[in-house]
């Protein structure tokens, strides 16, 4: 009923911390966000035929993050609006239709971001899924894999084709520690002649540590999508593009979207910068995810026969659950019960439903994460008793 920093009111006056909501990254009820949506909305709130300069603004702070050479942005109003405009940019590019996405990827829910989307369901005939990487594994063999999708895609008529993935490939069960796959993968689609596409609804502004995901995996997209947290839960998105792939389709194509970067929502998300900007939560989340790392660490070595592996950076973690020697979506249903028990709210992703997944606002405090692992240990301890 109620939401204030990362603390969330039921309709019986329950307190729960939300450790599983991205939406809201600097908090919920956050003054600052909400002072500004009110004070743009009662001086003008209206469609984007009409210019204003807030607008621009917010397109000169989003850009000035972002890699030389990606300096157009256009906004939406949600992530999958973003991916469904990055993929038709792309095509616009290369001439191709293939996509290329990671083996339970989740993109959105548009035509285009579903049929890119294995976690909803069959992929069109134009994707193909390529394993995502794993830290074991030298970074070529993902890159392998995206070539000879690449390849493939061709020789069916689809290609060039666009590598589009979600820089914490959080369908997939969290997967942050292949270091340079990305990278390497991306010069692969390139050399095919296609386009690398950063989905960062869920990575970007801060969560990993770093302001991008794709910076932690030490790549350079051709094109970054954004969502969810540049809002605080006001819906917005957009996306970043090299200035070359932008011009080419606005003079090819014509795009427009009535609310996408309205008055109201560019001073949403100037607010939201500010505040990760102001309260430095980009170090926050790093300093505070290592701890959080480190904690969920011990905590698996403390309960092997039900953790068997531990992945993330940042504010983002994910606790892989297992059955014996098997994975067990049953015992991570159990293990949410019981973490909601303790007053503690947290998701769960992962092919085989069976990954913890936590992912609390920025803004959460050393305080809160020690009772949202204690919580956990207590959890896990149940789990194993007999």
């Amino acid at each position: 009923m109620r939401g204030e920093g990362v603390w969330l009111t039921t309709d019986d006056g329950r307190a729960l911390l939300d450790a599983y909501n991205n939406v809201p990254s600097v908090g919920h009820a956050n003054p600052r966000v909400l002072a500004a949506l009110c004070r743009q909305a009662a001086v003008l709130n209206t469609h984007t035929r009409y210019l204003h300069e807030g607008v621009v603004r917010y397109a000169e702070r989003v850009t000035a993050d972002m890699p030389p050479g990606l300096g157009s942005a256009v906004f939406t109003c949600s992530g999958s609006e973003a991916n469904d405009l990055a993929l038709r940019m792309a095509n616009a590019w290369h001439g191709g239709t293939g996509v290329i996405v990671t083996s339970n990827a989740y993109h959105g829910v548009t035509a285009a971001a579903a049929q890119a989307s294995p976690s909803l369901g069959p992929v069109a005939p134009h994707v193909r899924t390529v394993a995502p990487p794993l830290g074991d594994e030298p970074a070529e063999a993902f890159a392998a894999a995206v070539a000879a999708a690449a390849a493939d895609l061709h020789a069916a008529g689809h290609g060039p084709a666009t590598l589009l993935v979600d820089s914490v490939m959080a369908s997939d069960g969290v997967i942050t520690d292949a270091e340079g796959a990305l990278a390497a993968a991306a010069e692969a689609v390139r050399a095919a002649g296609g386009l690398y596409v950063a989905d960062e609804v869920q990575a970007g502004f801060g969560r990993l540590g770093r302001m991008w995901g794709f910076q932690h995996h030490g790549a350079v997209p051709d094109i970054v999508t954004l969502g969810k947290p540049m809002g605080n839960g006001h819906p917005i998105g957009g996306l970043v593009a090299r200035t070359d792939i932008a011009d080419r389709f606005g003079r090819r194509t014509r795009y427009f979207n009535t609310f996408g970067g309205n008055t109201v929502s560019a001073a949403v998300g100037l607010a939201v910068l500010d505040e990760i900007e102001d309260r430095n939560l980009v170090g926050h989340a790093r300093t505070e995810g290592a701890h959080l790392g480190s904690a969920l660490a011990r905590l698996a070595g403390r309960h092997p026969a039900v953790v068997s592996a531990v992945r993330g950076t940042g504010l983002y973690y994910g606790i892989e659950l297992r059955e014996g020697a098997a994975s067990s979506a049953a015992l991570t249903t159990a293990a949410l019960e019981g973490l909601l028990a303790r007053g503690v709210l947290v998701g769960r992703c992962g092919p085989a439903d069976n990954v913890i997944k936590v992912r609390p606002p920025l803004v959460i405090a050393p305080p809160e994460l020690e009772l949202l692992t204690d919580a956990l240990d207590a959890t896990l301890a149940d789990l194993t008793t007999p």
